[in-house]
């Protein structure tokens, strides 16, 4: 029979959370508890890179949407959040990169988060990583983390490459390393061609040890809070609920949307929202559910003049022989990620760091609410990486099965807008170098006649979440800061936030690998060890060896 009480109670098995259960238990004197409301990663779909094509249209995702968006005329877009042990990592493109360095500075300077910058935290990104390629300042060789370069990409990426430096973006070998800016090849959480979750990666190897116990198909219905302290969960199982306790500490992982939700239900957040939906009052916390922000993405779709993308491969017989190839040789199209190429550069020319992404995407329809062009086509993606909007995510009712209100505010600042069209117009400018005119017979979408009002009616249709949303319980010490720097939240003992969701402004790429990192960094401020050394790089060093010299 399970104990009733557990040292450790994380809530959420995602990105963060799987590595704090293996973390956390390397004690063998703490007993850690990991609750999942979603399953297990069992479908072969979660391990095959190219699974990634399905996720987004609804396999182990909660079914949630935006409220609709003034700033997209009304519209109310798809909001994929995962709901799977592994979380983002077990559903997302595999897409690893981190951002850059000042969007970390900015943590530590703008936001007062000691002990975040870039020197700080680069330590953590390394610890989780076994990159296959790079093990240098900036990458780790030896982390459970798979990280490596594609296996999937065809022809037309190398294409890609070329044809965003004939725009005049150079080319990059490693957007993780001394610089962002470029056009290259994405590294990947790939290992062997299999996706490396994080639950694969960090939470299956340490599952064996007696200290650890991981539930899943369980849901929290609330953070049990006495005398000021997090006391435990409550476990929701059908009619039934079930307390359970932690001795040490309730430690929240459900992510951005999540978590937010799971404290309000709780009665903390901001007081005024919470009586609005007749929900007690235990911590007046303002900030909860304040400061969502997400990359918004525009793409342009382009038609090949043959078989040059993965369109069609979703055909039956296909589909079968991709199946086959994969299983049997772990090469072929079920190896691709179908995003392996992409670029950081400038949207605004007074930008001091990248503030725009380009995804290249093997085929057209790839993503939910995307249109799959007849033929083969290819789709280039652009996101504003540092949007000025922000949001809120709010309950709709007390009752824990209600979907929560998630309201991103895309476009609320016309800046934002501005920026994404810029985006968008590059991507079509890249889109027609010479180095694409092998495999790109025209462009579809928006089309290459559409007027100035028609690329903006069409912006506004084709809009869609990067699925990157951050900061609802952001970190710093102001009164609208939901944690302080070590994760604690402010006002009640033993509990902490350790996920996407204390972001105090998103950083500058996809979010995955930052997420990872909060998980690794979390671990080590909750065990109570001293941080890893700041980071000094080579060429520092090799500066003060010449001043002694």
């Amino acid at each position: 029979m399970e104990p009733k009480a557990y040292d450790y109670v994380i809530v959420g098995g995602g990105s963060s959370g799987c590595i704090l259960a293996a973390r956390l238990s390397e004690d063998p004197s703490v007993s850690v508890l990991l609750i999942e409301a979603g399953g297990r990663d069992r479908n072969p779909l979660f391990h095959m890179p190219a699974g990634f094509a399905k996720m987004t249209k609804g396999i182990a995702s909660w079914g949630w949407s935006t409220v609709p968006q003034k700033g997209l005329n009304g519209r109310a877009l798809w909001f994929t959040q995962a709901k799977v042990i592994g979380g983002g990592s077990s559903i997302n493109a595999q897409i690893y990169t981190r951002g850059n360095g000042r969007d970390y500075d900015r943590w530590a300077d703008e936001f007062d988060c000691d002990g975040w910058s870039y020197r700080d935290i680069l330590p953590y990104f390394k610890r989780a990583e076994g990159n296959e390629r790079f093990e240098d300042d900036y990458h780790g060789g030896e982390g459970p983390l798979g990280v490596s370069m594609p296996l999937g990409a065809l022809p037309i990426c190398s294409a890609f490459i070329r044809a965003a430096q004939q725009w005049g973006i150079p080319y990059n070998p490693d957007f993780n390393g001394r610089q962002q800016a470029g056009a290259g090849f994405y590294q990947l959480t790939q290992k062997h061609a299999r996706r490396s979750s994080t639950s694969q990666a960090f939470l299956k190897p340490a599952e064996s040890r007696p200290n650890l116990t991981v539930m899943t198909d369980a849901q929290v219905g609330r953070i049990l809070v006495r005398k000021g302290r997090a006391a435990g969960v409550e476990l929701l199982r059908g009619t039934e609920r079930v307390e359970i306790g932690a001795e040490n500490e309730v430690i929240l992982t459900a992510g951005t949307i999540g978590s937010p939700r799971l404290l309000m239900l709780s009665g903390i957040g901001p007081a005024h929202h919470l009586g609005s939906v007749g929900i007690e009052v235990v911590h007046d916390l303002p900030g909860v559910g304040e400061n969502l922000h997400d990359h918004i993405d525009l793409c342009t779709i382009s038609e090949c003049s043959g078989r040059h993308t993965y369109d069609g491969t979703d055909r039956i017989d296909r589909t079968v022989l991709a199946g086959l190839q994969y299983i049997l040789t772990r090469t072929g199209p079920a190896t691709a990620s179908l995003f392996e190429t992409g670029a950081f550069w400038y949207a605004d020319d007074d930008a001091d760091w990248p503030d725009m992404q380009f995804h290249l995407g093997q085929g057209s329809g790839i993503e939910k609410g995307i249109v799959k062009i007849d033929g083969w086509g290819v789709t280039l993606n652009s996101t504003f990486a540092r949007p000025r909007s922000r949001g809120t995510v709010r309950l709709a009712s007390s009752d824990p099965a209600a979907a929560p209100l998630i309201d991103p505010n895309y476009w609320g600042d016309p800046y934002d807008r501005d920026m994404s069209l810029r985006g968008l117009e590059m991507a079509r400018e890249i889109m027609q170098q010479p180095a694409l005119r092998p495999f790109v017979r025209k462009e579809v979408l928006p089309g290459p006649n559409a007027t100035d009002d028609e690329v903006l009616d069409y912006a506004i249709r084709i809009a869609k979440t990067d699925h990157h949303p951050v900061g609802t319980c952001r970190m710093g010490k102001d009164e609208m800061a939901v944690v302080d720097p070590e994760l604690r939240l402010h006002g009640i003992d033993g509990l902490r936030v350790c996920d996407a969701s204390i972001m105090p402004a998103i950083n500058s790429s996809n979010t995955n690998a930052p997420a990872i990192m909060i998980g690794e960094k979390a671990s080590d401020l909750i065990r109570g060890h001293e941080p890893l050394p700041a980071t000094v790089f080579e060429h520092e060093r090799n500066e003060r060896r010449r001043a002694l010299a």
